[in-house]
């Protein structure tokens, strides 16, 4: 596969395109996205689906320039879809040609069920989800995706889309109620099959409801992706979104670009939570152009990552850290003092997959600047886990982090993400935990540790001199009474 791949997803609304690079197997990260809104279906609805000339040349423009910001970063692979505007329109093959012809890009124009499943293939893979239903809402449809133990088992695509609405309803001013029954009509033909309690938004509808929903709670993490949100608490939300007039929108946090869409957007969101009985909404960050690229890179493992996988810790490993067997001595090290101290301080076993990030990512920020590694190695967390984690799980990691040298935790930095961490005092013994690790290995020491923990003694046998690692350990801020014997076996 090639180091650089450029993946450009025509929609009916925006035509976006995204450049990964590899950085292993199966890490990469984000190198660039461009949107334009070139609303290439505008007017086609109106006019038995024939796209337009004056959307046709947005589309042409906007393409060309995608080509060239690809082109500079030296994009060996470029993937092309157009998905439901394109494959509608009857004079879809004139504009494909044209493309081809002037600007050497080949447009593969998918159907609903392969963009349902390409949306299902990106939440399977980069939340950290077992079962769900994907709900991607888009310009000119709105596609599902049935997941089975993170296998997209079912897909289904329907003709509902919020272009497609706002031109047939909202435009002509018809009552809500006349869109309310399309919308229920096209729901009529979703299988039984399509009910679970958890739904992940995807598109552009969901973006900006989920940032209207995280404006108005005052949220204190500025990040879409895996975002979670009560289905029956925000119905009145949603209500209200798409009855309100556009003049009103910008009261609800939505923003410009989306006030002549979300209205009917909104309303096929909350159609669609009642029709498949959701409790809560996960928003996704990730949707068809990641899907297109997890496709090509897993095509040789059954569009799965492999088990236990992260691909963000991966991405973060591979660019930043500077010794990666060091690194999972670390986080090895920190597994083997949880194990001994969980019982005697009731540590949730659950977090145990934190402990071990955060210990293996501790030192990435050396990459940055030695002297305060650990402020950016948390900043580089909090930014750049995007992949596989809710938010509760980047903040504990990112804290675990920013507190692995002497102290710990303190209140200035925890009381805004108050409600997303553990127990205080279960947060102290994970940061301790963390920094105790680090020390044990001061000297860059590998080797396999044994500990246990008997009457206020953590005893701790290390197969390396200890010397330096007895002096930090000294220097650190404990959680409560226990006292560290170190020895060399």
């Amino acid at each position: 596969m090639a180091k650089r791949t450029a993946v450009i997803d025509i929609g009916s609304n925006s035509a976006r395109m995204v450049v990964y690079e590899r950085t292993s197997r199966y890490g990469f990260y984000l190198l660039n996205e461009t949107r334009s809104r070139v609303r290439i279906s505008e007017g086609a609805y109106e006019k038995k689906g024939y796209l337009q000339p004056a959307a046709i040349e947005r589309a042409c423009r906007a393409l060309s320039q995608f080509l060239s910001i690809a082109k500079s970063y030296k994009s060996r692979k470029i993937l092309c879809i157009a998905t439901s505007a394109v494959r509608d329109a009857p004079n879809r093959k004139a504009f494909i040609k044209r493309v081809e012809k002037e600007l050497g890009l080949k447009i593969k124009v998918i159907d609903g069920q392969k963009e349902a499943y390409l949306g299902g293939l990106a939440a399977a893979n980069l939340l950290p989800i077992s079962d769900a239903v994907t709900v991607d809402i888009g310009g000119g449809s709105t596609d599902l995706a049935l997941i089975r133990d993170k296998k997209v088992v079912a897909v289904h695509s329907m003709n509902l889309g919020t272009v497609r609405l706002k031109e047939l309803f909202f435009d002509k001013k018809k009552p809500i109620e006349a869109a309310e029954a399309y919308i229920e009509e096209a729901l009529s033909t979703l299988p039984e099959s399509f009910k679970n309690g958890t739904a992940v938004g995807i598109g552009g509808t969901a973006r900006a409801i989920t940032k209207a929903i995280m404006q108005r709670d005052d949220y204190t993490v500025e990040k879409i992706h895996a975002f979670r949100f009560s289905a029956s608490d925000e119905m009145k939300f949603l209500k209200k979104i798409a009855n309100a007039s556009v003049l009103k929108l910008s009261k609800y946090g939505i923003k410009k670009d989306r006030l002549d869409t979300i209205r009917p957007g909104a309303l096929i969101l909350m159609k669609v939570l009642e029709k498949i009985s959701a409790k809560e909404v996960i928003s996704s960050g990730a949707g068809v152009r990641e899907g297109l690229f997890l496709s090509d890179l897993l095509r040789g493992s059954n569009h799965l990552f492999p088990a236990n996988f992260d691909p963000s810790v991966r991405s973060l490993m591979d660019r930043f850290c500077t010794d990666t067997r060091l690194a999972a001595n670390i986080a090895s090290t920190a597994s083997t003092l949880f194990e001994a101290l969980s019982t005697p301080f009731d540590l949730p076993e659950a977090l145990l997959k934190h402990l071990q990030v955060a210990a293996k990512l501790s030192r990435i920020g050396i990459r940055l600047d030695f002297y305060g590694y650990h402020r950016h190695s948390a900043y580089m967390v909090l930014n750049d886990l995007d992949y596989g984690f809710m938010h509760e799980d980047m903040i504990l990691i990112a804290t675990l982090i920013r507190f692995n040298k002497r102290r710990l935790p303190k209140n200035s930095f925890t009381k805004p993400y108050k409600k997303l961490l553990p127990d205080p005092d279960v947060l102290s013994w994970l940061s301790y935990i963390v920094s105790l690790a680090q020390a044990i290995h001061a000297s860059n020491s590998y080797g396999t540790i044994k500990a246990n923990y008997k009457k206020g003694v953590l005893s701790i046998e290390a197969p390396f001199d200890t010397y330096l690692a007895a002096e930090r350990i000294k220097e650190l801020e404990k959680p409560g009474s226990i006292a560290v014997k170190l020895t060399t076996s």
